[in-house]
């Protein structure tokens, strides 16, 4: 039998904010965390850089990325798929 099993792998979904280097493209991951004395939602951010083996990703675009073995100094994570296209201007 061959199960899928599920991944341990953390997976993010955050927009690009960056695709000027080569095979890589920054992502921003924002999420909304409650602040612990005041009780009030505050946006919390932070940039991953991503590969992106085909250049495939373009600025503003909404992408999945998956966690991998260190790729470089500050590269850990995969661009896996795509969520949603930037819209065009």
């Amino acid at each position: 039998m061959t199960e899928a099993k599920p991944s341990l792998k953390r997976t993010l979904i955050g927009k690009v904010v960056s695709d000027k280097r080569a095979k890589t493209v920054t992502v921003l991951i924002e999420r909304s965390v409650k602040h612990p004395i005041y009780d009030k939602i505050v946006m919390r951010s932070s940039k991953y850089h991503a590969h992106d083996e085909n250049g495939e990703y373009k600025l503003g675009d909404t992408i999945e990325i998956t966690e991998s073995r260190p790729l470089s100094k500050t590269k850990n994570w995969v661009a896996t798929r795509l969520v949603q296209k930037a819209a065009q201007v």
